[in-house]
C-alpha cells in the first residue's frame, strides 16, 4: 500500500502541474502550439495517444498490448497483467513552417502532452485516469492600413488579431473482460480550459485617437462520456486479430463567454466601452465514432488501421469576421504497425527495441470558402526498453503537411517530436525468498 500511496501523490501533483502550466500559457503571448488554423472554432484538435500510438500513425482503437497504456479505447485498459501498475508521461515539441502566396514564417513550441495512470481493480478489470490536451489555440496576425486618405488623417494604423489557450481533457475510466475474448470500457470525460481571442487597432502616430482593444474569452467547464469495446480472435497462442469501436458523446460546452472592448489613453488609463458576460459559451464538440482493427504476431510484429468520424457541420461555432468559415464533417484514416527483431535477445539491445511506422490522412472540420483543410503525414518511432519488466522510453516523429497554396489558403508543414516515459511494475507479489 505504500507504493500505491506514493504513486497517488505523484499523480495528483502532476495533474496540478499540468493544469497550472496550461493556465499560465493561456495568460501570456507565448504559444505552446502555433497554427493560423486555430483561429477557427475550438482551435486545433490535438492528436491523442502516447508515442506507442503516434509512432504508428495514431492507431489504437483496435489495438491491445499489455506492456503499455493504450487510452484511445477504454476497453483496451483491461488487457494487462492482473498485478501491473502502469504510468505514462509525455511531452511534445512542434516545429512548423507556414507559407502563403505572399509571405512565409516559422514557429517552434513545446508542451507537456499527457499524464496517464492505470491500476488493476479486480481480476480482469482495471482503472485508468489521466489528463491530455484536446485542442489548442495559438495565432497572431498583423496588417497595416494601406488607404492613403486614412493614413493622411490617422497616421500609421495597425490591425492585429491574436489568440491563445485551449481545451484540456481529464478522463477517468474503467474496463473489464467478459466472455473471455470481449472487453468493454467507459470513461467520464471533463473538458476545461480558457480560449482568449483578441482583435486590436493601434494608431501609431496619432495622439488624438486611442488604441482600441476588443476580445472574447471563453471559460470552459463541461462533462461528457466515452465508451469502447474490443473483441479478439486467437486461432493459436502466437496470432491474434483484434477489432474495436469507440463512441464519444457530443457536448455543448458549458462555462462562460465574456466579450469586451476598451481604449487606452497615453497615460495608461483604460476606458471600458462594453463588457458582456454570458453563461453560454457558444462552443460545441460533436459526437465521435471510431473503429479499428489490428493483426498481431506475438512478440514479433503488428499491423493495424483506424477510422474516426465527427459531424461538425451541425455544431454551433462562432463565426470568424472577414473569413467564410463553415464547420464541416471530419474524418481520418490511419495505418501503422510495429516490428520487434527479437524481444528476448540478451546480447544485442537494438534487437529488443520496438520499431514503429505509420501514415495518416486527416480531413479536418475547417472549411474555408468551400475548401476543406486536410492534412497528410508519415510517422516513425521506437520504444526503447529500460531496466526490467516493460519500462521504456518512447520516441516518435510526425512529419506532415496541412493545407495548400491554392485558393488563398496557408500551407503548413510540420515536424512533431514526441517523447514518453512508460513505467511498469508488479505490485503485491509474494516472493518465495525474503
Amino acid at each position: 500500500m505504500q507504493k500505491f500511496s506514493t504513486l497517488l501523490k505523484v499523480t495528483l501533483i502532476s495533474l496540478f502541474m499540468l493544469s497550472g502550466v496550461a493556465a499560465v500559457s493561456q495568460s501570456t503571448d507565448a504559444h505552446t502550439y502555433f497554427t493560423p488554423y486555430s483561429i477557427f472554432g475550438v482551435g486545433n484538435i490535438s492528436k491523442q495517444g502516447t508515442t506507442f500510438n503516434k509512432g504508428m500513425g495514431g492507431i489504437g482503437i483496435g489495438v491491445k498490448d499489455n506492456r503499455v497504456i493504450n487510452y484511445l479505447n477504454p476497453a483496451a485498459i483491461s488487457f494487462r497483467d492482473t498485478l501491473a501498475f502502469m504510468l505514462d508521461f509525455g511531452v511534445e515539441s512542434n516545429h512548423n513552417y507556414y507559407q502563403t502566396q505572399e509571405a512565409s514564417s516559422a514557429n517552434n513550441g513545446f508542451n507537456m502532452h499527457n499524464f496517464v495512470f492505470s491500476v488493476p481493480i479486480y481480476k480482469k478489470s482495471a482503472l485508468v485516469m489521466g489528463i491530455t490536451p484536446y485542442s489548442s489555440v495559438g495565432y497572431k496576425f498583423q496588417e497595416w492600413e494601406t488607404d492613403p486618405e486614412m493614413i493622411n488623417e490617422l497616421g500609421s494604423v495597425v490591425y492585429s488579431r491574436y489568440g491563445a489557450g485551449g481545451i484540456n481533457k481529464v478522463f477517468l475510466g474503467t474496463s473489464m473482460v467478459f466472455l473471455k475474448n470481449f472487453s468493454v470500457g467507459a470513461e467520464l470525460v471533463y473538458f476545461f480550459g480558457t480560449i482568449d481571442r483578441y482583435s486590436n487597432i493601434n494608431f501609431g502616430n496619432s495622439e488624438s485617437y486611442r488604441p482600441i482593444k476588443t476580445g472574447t474569452d471563453y471559460m470552459i467547464s463541461s462533462f461528457t462520456g466515452k465508451a469502447g469495446i474490443q473483441y479478439s480472435y486467437e486461432p493459436d497462442k502466437d496470432n491474434s486479430l483484434t477489432v474495436g469501436a469507440t463512441y464519444m458523446l457530443g457536448s455543448k460546452l458549458k462555462g462562460e463567454n465574456a466579450k469586451y472592448g476598451f481604449t487606452t489613453s497615453p497615460t495608461g488609463e483604460t476606458d471600458t466601452t462594453f463588457y458582456n458576460l454570458s453563461r453560454v459559451t457558444g462552443l460545441e464538440i460533436p459526437a465521435e465514432i471510431g473503429v479499428g482493427a489490428s493483426y498481431r504476431k506475438r512478440d514479433k510484429w503488428m499491423l493495424g488501421m483506424d477510422f474516426t468520424y465527427q459531424d461538425w457541420s451541425k455544431t454551433n461555432l462562432p463565426a470568424t469576421p472577414g473569413v467564410a468559415f463553415q464547420p464541416a464533417t471530419s474524418w481520418a484514416v490511419k495505418l501503422g504497425g510495429e516490428f520487434i527483431p527479437n524481444r528476448y535477445d540478451v546480447r544485442y539491445y537494438l534487437k529488443r527495441v520496438s520499431y514503429k511506422a505509420g501514415v495518416y490522412y486527416d480531413r479536418s472540420y475547417i472549411s474555408l470558402n468551400g475548401n476543406q483543410v486536410n492534412s497528410v503525414g508519415i510517422t516513425i518511432g521506437a520504444n526503447l526498453p529500460v531496466y526490467r519488466w516493460y519500462n521504456s522510453v518512447g520516441i516518435s516523429l510526425d512529419m506532415g503537411q496541412r493545407g495548400s497554396l491554392r485558393n488563398g489558403m496557408v500551407r503548413e508543414r510540420y515536424i512533431m517530436l514526441n517523447l514518453n516515459i512508460s513505467l511498469y511494475d508488479i505490485w503485491f507479489q509474494k516472493y518465495r525468498y525474503d
